[in-house]
């Protein structure tokens, strides 16, 4: 492979050599004059981005103990109090990693239904999880609690700093920071959001259309009773479905209002600006007052072109842009980051299949292709026009079938992706519920991010791969199939009860068995 540099401004030619400490890994840094000059490898991944794709991402590496480094250019972490919806697959990935209690605290539960378009129905019976609901919880809570996560496993967070500048060779990849030093690590994943430097200096293209309808979304207090505002949310609300305030604590509410004829799109909003949409579209402004936090959003519909080049990698909202409509975005970004940080351990640990990393894209960018199509159709039928409502009316009476309705809420909740990895039953490639086992529940033994075998027949063995996929036997377990092979995603690899079938999938995921 060629060296590769990209770089937002040339690094200066007379910088001195150094030696510097990053935390507490010493390494000489040095400006990187020439391919074959380059400082030691301090880190094994550096993220750019401590969001939750950056911090989720970085948590599962250390899993295996990887070296991570992850940069932030904000300083501090975000003051304004957004409710971002974890649906149901996200939750399930919380509960693998242990880390679904710790969460709950700080949520409220909502059923898991009416998030199609917002077409109000309630959620099918029975949907295939322990965990059928969605949890709002404030962006900075879940933030936080995931690089907390990180930081206990042994991730580096240094905020205030971005990346400016790379070069990647056969070895590794020199990275330059925005204050000018320069660190070396084998491999740069950019989960620096919807404007990724990462992404702009690696030359990826980021095809699909601009915005073309702008929203505003805010909360703030407001100065009329509850039951006034909800008779009239309801009413405008049949035509207008970009339109709501959503109660939100005392008094607060959660507004969203399209944003048409209000002031320039690079300009942040003001509370007038919402006070004019309010009065335009429901006739009242409701004596909103006091915001907590006021932006805008448009419906720009954007898939990078690659996820992977060479030893630099995209994740997140660097690799894809949507509108907000379903709650998919950071649910998608952190589902990446579970995909992705096992394969990309093992690359680094030695033990990955030739092809192992490249699945990350194989199985994540069909999935991205989706949510940015039922987005764009969910878009379409907030429209006010007379066609998109007349299909939403149609739609709407379509989803009193189950069938319909059950398939809407598994795209929006992730819980209906199935991985393509071959002829086999319906089962394979598709995640396994949280069942029950004779150890009490699947997922808690998935916590360290290992694979595992469950094993009802009790004859099988993971043998030479024991020091990556643990082994469960239980013939008690509430499955239909013999044996499953689960990766540490929790996406089922192989199903059966034959033990040289078993191996060549044991090779297939995990590598060489240990000799």
């Amino acid at each position: 492979m060629h060296s590769q540099q990209v770089t937002a401004e040339p690094p200066s030619n007379d910088r001195v050599e150094r030696d510097s400490t990053v935390g507490d890994v010493p390494g000489v840094l040095r400006s990187p004059a020439s391919g074959a000059d380059h400082a030691p490898l301090v880190f094994d991944v550096i993220i750019a981005g401590c969001g939750p794709t950056g911090a989720m991402l970085a948590a599962e590496l250390r899993l295996h103990d990887v070296r991570v480094l992850v940069l932030e250019k904000e300083t501090e972490p975000k003051s304004f109090v957004r409710i971002v919806g974890l649906h149901i697959r996200s939750l399930e990935l919380m509960a693998m990693r242990g880390l679904l209690d710790r969460i709950l605290p700080h949520g409220r539960r909502r059923p898991a239904g009416g998030f199609f378009a917002a077409i109000p129905k309630p959620a099918p019976k029975g949907l295939d999880s322990a965990h059928a609901y969605l949890l709002g919880i404030p962006q900075p809570v879940i933030e936080h609690l995931l690089e907390e996560h990180a930081i206990e496993l042994g991730a580096q967070v240094r905020r205030g700093c971005s990346v400016a500048g790379f070069e990647q060779d056969d070895e590794g990849v020199t990275v330059e920071l925005s204050d000018g030093e320069q660190l070396r690590s084998r491999y740069l994943v950019g989960c620096d959001g919807a404007r990724s430097t990462v992404r702009k200096l690696l030359g990826v293209g980021f095809p699909g259309e601009p915005s073309r309808t702008d929203t505003l979304m805010g909360e703030m207090k407001a100065g009329v009773p509850q039951e006034e505002i909800a008779a009239t949310v309801t009413e405008v609300s049949k035509t207008h479905q970009r339109f709501w305030l959503r109660p939100f604590g005392e008094r607060v509410y959660s507004v969203v209002v399209p944003a048409a004829g209000v002031s320039d799109r690079a300009e942040p909003p003001t509370l007038n600006d919402f006070k004019q949409r309010l009065r335009a579209i429901a006739g009242t402004d409701f004596g909103v007052h006091s915001p907590r936090w006021l932006s805008r959003f448009g419906d720009a519909t954007r898939l990078a072109e690659r996820y992977r080049v060479g030893r630099v990698l995209l994740a997140g909202d660097a690799a894809h842009i949507h509108p907000p409509i379903g709650g998919q975005g950071l649910n998608l970004g952190v589902q990446d980051a579970f995909n992705l940080g096992w394969k990309l351990a093992a690359q680094i640990r030695g033990w990955a299949p030739e092809t192992l990393l490249d699945t990350y894209q194989a199985e994540r960018h069909p999935v991205a292709e989706d949510v940015l199509d039922n987005t764009r159709a969910q878009m379409e039928l907030t429209s006010t026009e007379p066609g998109p409502q007349a299909v939403r009316r149609l739609l709407t009476e379509l989803m009193d079938f189950d069938e319909v309705n059950r398939h809407l809420i598994e795209k929006i909740t992730a819980i209906g992706i199935r991985y393509d990895f071959g002829e086999g039953p319906d089962l394979l490639g598709r995640r396994l519920r949280d069942i029950d086992v004779k150890q009490g529940h699947l997922y808690g033994l998935l916590h360290r991010g290992r694979g595992l075998l469950l094993d009802r027949t009790e004859r099988l063995t993971v043998g030479g791969w024991s020091d990556r996929v643990d082994y469960l036997a239980d013939p008690t377990a509430v499955l239909d199939v013999p044996c499953v092979l689960l990766r540490p995603d929790g996406h089922v690899a192989w199903i059966g009860d034959d033990q040289r079938d078993l191996d060549d999938h044991l090779s297939r995921w995990f590598g060489k068995p240990a000799t």
